[in-house]
Order: structure tokens, then sequence, then C-alpha cells
């Protein structure tokens, strides 16, 4: 019997999303928390909310620290993603479970960065931290080890990723639609960053041109899990976003616009969906990169 046929409870198999099997519900993960088949891993935004409390055996993953090139503003490379499982005690047919703050946006953003080496065996926990402490399931300071594998990854796939010069050449394409995840605010210009975050990443405010305007939160219900696929596909396709279409999400960092960018791969089953990590802080910055406020 398949992971999928073992993990997908059926209020999710029966939800009409494309692929039911990418998410995991809070129930299942508590049930199965000494699994030696199942690696948890949190990827919060906020890096000390882990050592305040994780879910038992989870991992840590520091978005600053454990996945970032040293010296370029990159990704690890393949050799850095094979150490990092190796160390983990992850194999290739390991099943990663993420989890995270903030509505999963940097589980989600994990979800994305590690497709690209292969991992096809990942879910993300419906409703993270949030919905598991909401439900007053425990949390635990300690430390989890495990022993080293011997973990082989395929060369960086990068289909999933968008890069400035595509996004920019990408205006001339009649089918191709941008996503501007951010809030309406920093989508305006009357922001240059989260609402409550700093003024900085950016020299300039508004958007990409032709971008629309779907904040993330729009996918996600009060306790942080993802709405059905009819509501779904009800808000991306009044904004003409289409299966049909080559779509490219954005936000500030990538963080925000790799959950959307799961919502449309994984739940909906977009064919051609990218996320442009390079975000705003990346266009803002840009010589002749053009913008628009409304």
């Amino acid at each position: 019997m398949s992971w999928t046929e073992t993990t997908t409870p059926a209020a999710n198999a029966a939800s009409g999303y494309a692929h039911p099997d990418a998410l995991i519900e809070t129930s299942w993960v508590a049930e199965h928390l000494n699994d030696p088949n199942v690696r948890l891993i949190e990827a919060s935004e906020d890096v000390l909310l882990y050592e305040i409390g994780h879910v038992q055996g989870a991992l840590k993953l520091d978005w600053h620290v454990d996945v970032q090139d040293p010296v370029t503003r990159d990704f690890i490379d393949q050799q850095g993603f094979e150490k990092l499982m190796s160390r983990w005690g992850i194999s290739n047919d390991t099943l990663i479970v993420l989890y995270g703050d903030k509505n999963n946006w940097y589980a989600c953003y994990t979800y994305w960065l590690f497709s690209m080496y292969g991992h096809a065996n990942m879910k993300i926990m419906n409703g993270g931290r949030l919905k598991w402490e909401a439900e007053g399931r425990l949390l635990t300071k300690d430390i989890p080890h495990f022993t080293a594998t011997a973990y082989h990854a395929p060369a960086r796939n990068e289909s999933n990723r968008a890069y400035r010069d595509d996004v920019l050449t990408g205006l001339r394409d009649a089918n191709r639609r941008l996503i501007d995840v951010r809030s309406p605010q920093e989508y305006s210009g009357e922001l240059l960053h989260m609402v409550n975050y700093p003024q900085e990443g950016a020299q300039r405010g508004g958007h990409i041109p032709t971008a629309k305007s779907i904040p993330w939160a729009t996918a996600a219900n009060p306790d942080g899990t993802f709405k059905s696929a009819d509501e779904l596909r009800q808000i991306y396709g009044g904004k003409d976003i289409n299966p049909a279409n080559d779509v490219v999400t954005y936000c500030r960092i990538g963080e925000r616009s790799a959950h959307t960018w799961f919502v449309l791969t994984e739940l909906l089953g977009y064919p051609q969906v990218r996320n442009y990590d390079g975000s705003w802080t990346e266009w803002g910055n840009l010589v002749r990169a053009p913008i628009e406020k409304p």
C-alpha cells in the first residue's frame, strides 16, 4: 500500500483537490509522531518559535542558515541539499511533512524548494502550527537526533522557478498571468513592505505591469487550512487565472507567493505555475524595470 493511500484522509480525498495527497491533517500527524518513516520539519518565519516549542520529533529548518548559499543570493546547490538531507537522517523515500507559522508560508516555500531536487514524497500539514496549537496539541523543547543517511538528489530542476528576465519578456505574452500575492497596500505602492514590517527592501512601490492582485490569504481559512477546491477555483478563475495560462506568482521575497504556487500547482493542478522568488525586493530595485500604480 502506498503512502498516498495510507496518509490521505477521507476529507482530503473527497475535497476535489487535484492532488489531495499533498496535504496531511494534524490528527494523522499526531498519530504518527514516532513513525521512523516520517520526518517532520518546522519551517517558520519566526525562527525562535522552534525553541519555544515544536511538534515532537520535528527538525528546525532555518531559511537564513540551512538553505541559503553563503556567497550568492541563491539556494544551496545539489551537493549542499544532499548533505542537509543526509545530516537530518532523511532517505530518498522518507515521507517529509512540513509545517510552519504564518499559515504555512515557509512550509510551502520549503516544499517548492525541495521539489526542485526531486523529493516527491512530501506533504504540508494543513493549518500548520496555528491549527496544531488551537487544537491544544502538545509541543516539546526536545531536539531530535537521527542517524545520518546517504541521500542522493538529482540536478536542480528549476521548472517551477521564474527569473526577472523571463518575467520582463513575459509582459508581452498574452497567455502570461502574473499574480501579486502581497497586501493591497503593497500592490498599490502605499507600502514597500508587509503591514507592520519595516520600510525596507525596495526603492519603489507598486506592482509589476499586468499583475493581478490576489493576496495569498484569500486561499486560506481562519484556522490556517486551505479553502475548498471550488472556492479556490472561483477565486482564481474570477481573476482570469486559468489552467491554460502560464502563471507566475510573486510577493516580496518569494515565501508568500510559494503559498499561492502550492495552491495552484498541488490543490488545483495548474500545469504551468512558477514562483518568482526574486519578487518585489528585486523588481522594485531594478533599473529600467517597469512598474504600475493604481
